[in-house]
């Protein structure tokens, strides 16, 4: 029968469809080496258990996969589970036990009152903690997949309510792994799906029915079969694809990628390719030129925008313990707190540095503004963190008490709290290319650094110093260093890579946006760090080369000099007029045809230049040299060349003749021939140059007619921002005006409200979350002694006049617990008040304070008493009558009666008070007669008297009785009584 488990070999069971057999047939099997295979963690809940018997009997058993199913079940509950999925699969359905070994071909069944985790390829379980009832197993056991697995983790999401698995899903994406979820169409509850799907890191959105065959080619992709050794990544793929996939990027999103770590490129472009079932990278590129939608997808990817509240929770305790008080320490005033979070991606971790500068501010009772920048140049994340909605699964992150004071809960989601969010600017900015901000108290960029190449962090690492204020803190990932760069910053925490700035002024290359493409190539700067040297080998480079190398300096192709070491007087000099580095003006006369001539050649051929013994005279002096002219062929040195001075040792070294040398006419001659060849050579540079400098004229030409179509584009683009700016003032006129009328209208409600308070007895005090006094009515002065510098003041310091002391406590507790408070309070002048405490709550529902409401009930009491005097002496003056006497509602029911009828009828209070007249005295009483008498009493203002009711009573035996009743006058609050005696 289908119940049983299949044995092994057998034939699927009849109920699987035909073409899931052949499926399973055309794929083969295909088995990794030992913990080397991929764990596939499924999330289910609600709807979970149609969804998985459909995955299963599509799903091989032989493919050499590990399933890990996880739900949410009642901690107590027994579930069979494991006994229908058997049903529909091969592999060996076992529930997970702590300590047990994952093997393939398995499928794993989580406990349902335990958390899991993978350690070492062995199930961890781990006691549940439910902050606010929600307990999140799905989300612990992916980001344990996602720490474990890394590229060899995978996630699927069914059916379920709530959004537990949304974090999770988040986590396996950063850490390399596919990520799979149900389609909301099919999904009987849709919950879970939409909350994973709406977090933009799904690779694939599929019915049940489908998901193991794409699960099973994606498995079988490079990526995940044969993964690439880290360290021979950068040379796997070929570099001019590279080229294309950045140039592409650039194109569609306007960001460079060129410069970040080549390792992490190739592994995020292979994920994509491995989701796209593409084996080469040529291909993928034409799919990327195809598929404007996928280049959005990698660059997001790129981007690795996984974060979450309060992330290493051990660095924001080092945040809040080491950071924190020195800021707040350091402000005085009105001086705002100015912080830069680089690269903050969807918001959760500046709101967490924002929720623990709320809970700092509180503690010292010290409200200081703060400013808070987050950055990041994903638009789709920054557009989650403005909105502030996250999902309740950041419950396993953020403590209750946090999620109660910081958050509201919106369905199943929370939002932060109006008093956070402003603290916040959103802005998309690129760290790389846009200005920073300035002034600024503290930086925290994590995790992002790892992801540049070393030239892109010598740029920042300083750019962040510049920014930051004296004594400035920066916070790095705990994977990223300053590098180089430790003279700018002292190490205040390791472990957390927390610095403050050191006051040392470095080079720091700003960026900058230039409106016009220059139309000439900037000099590449020969010293990338500039400033001075930082160690002792350079210093001692240095020193050297001043001492003993020839002077020389470096120039480039425009023959500007962009370097000069050594003392070049003799040679080079400063022109007169107009400044100028030009070399071929600063050097002398009767060396310009030789040095023009040498570094024409050394262009040309790109190689070394050397004009021997060259003499120059100056003040009287010889000094005797050679001209050594090389182009400096390394890396990031294109179009330099090395112009050196190397003179002469000695007078005698350079007038010495060697033997068998010519006469000084022959010397003469060749001197003559030598100089004529070198003003050939001038010449043949000169024309050379003149058709170069022609050319270039010739496309500097193009370039300004360019230009100048740019620059009238331009104009006519400024012309259009005029008219949008016009109309954007109009707009603006208009809301001010809006503006206006709504502050009259609050004005004039304000007014009202201050009248209203004003002219009521009641006395009302408004306290804040911290009991301190916001607002009070006139008429409160009566029963506290409270001016108007008292706002501001705690309760606790405030006397008054009330016999009282636990006013400050009962407003605690009504904060604490949110339910009202009701007391009668009696001053010392003997005036009565009804207390009444209760929650103060804005229009978003959040508590912030009290209200404490003292109503007049001076009156009311006297009333009372007065009342119960009245009713004294009634009771008095009915007991002193000797004849049986009751007194009868309107209804003829007993509301009193006295002692002699107590005695005569011998009846007790109890069975008299409160009963129908006609129930007394065993229902005897109970006479058409008697009872039309008494109507008539009541309706003709007529009297009973004498009404004789003769018979055999129960307690009194025989008796004739003699009923008389009369009516009394209409009481106020009471109504007509009637007065009924009673003769033996």
């Amino acid at each position: 029968m289908n119940s049983k488990k299949p044995k092994k070999g057998a034939t699927p069971p009849q109920r699987r469809s035909r073409s899931a057999a052949n499926t399973k047939k055309e794929i083969g099997p295909s088995r990794p080496p030992a913990n080397d295979f991929c764990i596939v963690g499924i999330g289910a809940s609600a709807g979970g258990l149609e969804a998985l018997q459909a995955f299963f009997d599509q799903m091989p058993s032989n493919e050499g996969l590990a399933f890990v199913l996880v739900q949410h079940l009642e901690a107590n509950r027994h579930s069979l589970l494991g006994e229908i999925l058997q049903r529909h699969t091969e592999m060996k359905v076992a529930g997970i036990e702590s300590g047990m070994k994952v093997k393939p071909n398995h499928l794993y069944i989580a406990p349902p009152d335990r958390y899991v985790g993978l350690f070492h390829h062995t199930f961890q379980l781990v006691d549940k903690d439910t902050p606010l009832g929600i307990r999140l197993p799905i989300d612990y056991f992916f980001r344990s997949l996602s720490e474990e697995k890394k590229e060899k983790a995978i996630c699927i999401v069914l059916s379920g309510a709530g959004s537990d698995g949304t974090l999770g899903l988040r986590a396996v994406k950063e850490a390399g792994g596919m990520t799979m979820v149900q389609d909301e169409k099919s999904a009987r509850y849709d919950n879970m799906p939409r909350s994973a799907i709406a977090t933009g890191s799904v690779d694939y959105i599929l019915p049940v029915e489908t998901m193991p065959q794409q699960l099973l080619k994606y498995i079988r992709h490079p990526y995940v079969l044969t993964p690439v050794p880290e360290e021979t990544l950068e040379a796997a793929p070929p570099p001019d694809y590279f080229e294309r996939v950045f140039f592409i990027l650039r194109s569609q999103t306007g960001h460079d990628f060129t410069h970040y770590k080549r390792n992490t490129i190739v592994r995020r472009i292979q994920r994509r390719m491995a989701v796209h079932q593409i084996d080469d990278l040529k291909s993928y590129v034409r799919f990327l030129e195809q598929r404007k939608e996928e280049v959005q997808t990698l660059f997001k990817e790129l981007l690795i925008g996984v974060t979450c509240f309060f992330r290493d929770p051990d660095s924001f305790e080092a945040f809040k313990t080491k950071v924190i008080p020195r800021i707040f320490d350091q402000k005085r005033g009105d001086q705002p707190i100015r912080i830069w979070d680089a690269g903050c991606s969807t918001g959760e971790e500046i709101y967490s540095i924002g929720i623990l500068l709320a809970e700092e501010s509180e503690r010292r009772r010290q409200e200081l503004k703060v400013q808070i920048f987050a950055t990041d140049i994903d638009n789709a994340a920054l557009d989650v963190a403005r909105a502030g909605l996250y999902p309740e699964s950041i419950a396993a992150d953020v403590s209750a008490a946090r999620l109660k004071r910081f958050f509201v809960r919106e369905g199943r989601s929370f939002r932060i709290q109006k008093e956070i969010r402003e603290m916040v600017v959103f802005a998309k900015q690129d760290v790389i290319k846009d200005p920073p901000f300035s002034r600024l108290d503290f930086i925290i960029c994590r995790n992002l650094l790892i992801y540049f190449a070393s030239p892109l962090q010598k740029r920042i690492i300083p750019l962040f110093h510049y920014t930051l204020n004296p004594g400035g803190i920066l916070m790095l990932g705990p994977s990223e260093s300053i590098g180089e760069f430790a003279e700018l910053f002292t190490l205040l925490d390791k472990k957390w890579k927390i610095f403050f700035k050191k006051n040392i002024v470095p080079m720091v290359d700003l960026p900058n946006i230039p409106l016009i493409r220059p139309m000439t190539k900037p000099s590449p700067k020969i010293n990338s760090k500039g400033g001075r040297p930082n160690n002792v080998v350079q210093l001692t480079e240095k020193v050297l080369l001043n001492s003993y190398a020839p002077p020389s300096v470096v120039i480039n192709e425009r023959h500007d000099i962009v370097h000069i070491q050594g003392k070049t007087r003799p040679y080079l000099e400063l022109p007169s007029g107009e400044a100028s580095f030009n070399i071929l003006k600063m050097v002398r006369d009767e060396l310009r045809i030789e040095l023009r001539t040498a570094i024409h050649r050394a262009s040309k051929e790109g190689s070394k230049v050397v004009h021997p013994n060259l003499r120059i005279r100056e003040n009287g002096k010889t000094y005797a040299f050679n001209l050594v002219i090389q182009p400096l062929n390394a890396d990031g040195a294109d179009g330099l060349i090395l112009v050196v001075f190397d003179p002469l040792k000695t007078k005698a070294e350079a007038e010495k003749e060697p033997p068998g040398a010519p006469s000084k006419v022959d010397r003469r001659i060749v001197s003559l021939e030598n100089e004529l060849n070198s003003t050939k050579e001038s010449l043949q540079t000169t024309i050379e140059e003149l058709e170069t400098s022609n050319e270039e004229l010739k496309s500097t030409n193009e370039e300004m007619q360019s230009t100048n179509e740019e620059m009238q584009s331009t104009n006519e683009e400024l012309e259009t921002s005029k008219e949008e700016l016009q109309s954007i003032n109009e707009e603006l006129v208009t809301v001010n005006s809006e503006l206006q009328m709504k502050l009259d209208e609050l004005s004039q409600s304000n007014d009202d409200m201050t009248n209203l308070l004003a002219s009521t007895e009641v006395g009302t005090l408004f306290l804040d979350r911290h009991l301190r006094i916001k607002r009070f009515t006139p008429a409160t002065t009566q029963i506290m002694n409270l001016i108007p510098t008292d706002l501001g003041r705690p309760l606790s310091d405030i006397t008054g006049t009330l016999m009282y002391d636990d006013l400050n406590r009962d407003a605690e507790q009504v904060l604490n617990t949110l339910a009202f408070k009701e007391k009668e309070l009696q001053t010392r002048s003997g005036e009565w008040y009804r207390m009444r405490a209760l929650p103060y709550r804005t229009g978003e529902n959040v508590i912030e304070g009290v209200i404490i409401i003292f109503i007049p009930i001076t009156g009311l009491k006297k009333a009372l008493q007065a009342a119960e005097v009245a009713r004294q002496y009634g009771a008095a003056l009915l007991n002193a009558l000797t004849e049986p006497t009751l007194i009868l509602s309107r209804s003829l029911q007993v509301l009193d009666a006295n002692e002699a009828y107590y005695q005569e009828c011998k009846a007790s209070k109890e069975e008299t008070l409160g009963q129908p007249l006609f129930t007394l005295a065993g229902g005897q009483w109970n006479r058409p007669k008697l009872k039309q008498a008494i109507e008539t009493v009541f309706s003709d203002h007529q009297s009973v008297y004498n009404f004789e009711v003769e018979d055999e009573f129960e307690k009194i035996g025989r008796k004739r009785l003699r009923l008389s009743a009369k009516k009394t006058p209409p009481i106020d609050g009471i109504g007509t009584l009637l007065i009924l005696t009673v003769r033996t």
